[in-house]
């Protein structure tokens, strides 16, 4: 089900528009239709600090209750735009997780973002929260993971000065950005605890909201209309 679109008119808009209910209301005919209204979990932080190989650990704890998806498989072709904040991109991946989360399962979704990239945009409509928890790591070992990467990937010393810095901003400002990113070390942790600690913040998360349940919410919703 494409959130964008009306199952009765056809209309497409940029702009959903979601409504007490939860339900997605068409600007142009009216009709109401139930809508899963998940919060999205974004596991970021900082090239090199983990998040592709958490990411592959977090699957087998938790896919039997969300769905945990890898940003970077979307940095293709024309969803390469231009800007630092890359809206096409991050549009494309609120609406995809959007659409995922009428299956019921809320999406865990990894790679490099902050709240002032997701918050600000029309699709942020589609999801009840975001959360958003960084994996973070010392610059000096942030640098020797980058400098041990595969030469494609191109990771010269310009390039890690320039994640460096960016890490040092995530860091002091954390706190301050709307919502708060949670902050993880990753510096001398083995990766199996890491990813024990991801999924423990997406687990407690839904558990206290009721997130994790949305299959049977939406299934019913889907009946009483």
């Amino acid at each position: 089900m494409n959130p964008l679109i009306c199952a009765r008119c056809g209309e497409h808009t940029d702009h959903p528009r979601v409504e007490e209910g939860p339900v997605l209301r068409c600007a142009r005919c009216g009709h109401r239709e139930p809508f899963a209204l998940l919060p999205l979990y974004c596991v970021t932080g900082p090239s090199g600090t983990g998040k592709s190989t958490v990411a592959r650990l977090l699957v087998r704890r938790l896919a039997d209750r969300f769905v945990v998806l890898e940003q970077d498989m979307l940095w293709t072709a024309g969803l390469r735009d231009s800007g630092t904040e890359h809206p096409l991109f991050r549009s494309t991946w609120l609406r995809m997780a959007a659409m995922i989360h009428q299956n019921g399962r809320p999406v865990v979704l990894c790679g490099t973002v902050v709240p002032p990239e997701l918050e600000p945009l029309p699709e942020r409509a589609l999801f009840s929260e975001i959360r958003y928890l960084a994996l973070m790591a010392d610059p000096e070992v942030l640098a020797e993971r980058l400098r041990a990467r595969p030469e494609w990937r191109q990771w010269d010393e310009p390039r890690i000065a320039e994640m460096l810095e960016y890490t040092r901003w995530v860091r002091d400002t954390a706190h301050a950005m709307d919502p708060p990113v949670r902050l993880l070390d990753t510096t001398h942790a083995k990766v199996e605890d890491t990813a024990d600690e991801v999924a423990a913040w997406v687990a407690g998360h839904a558990a206290r909201t009721g997130a994790a349940g949305g299959a049977q919410g939406a299934a019913g919703a889907r009946e009483r209309a």
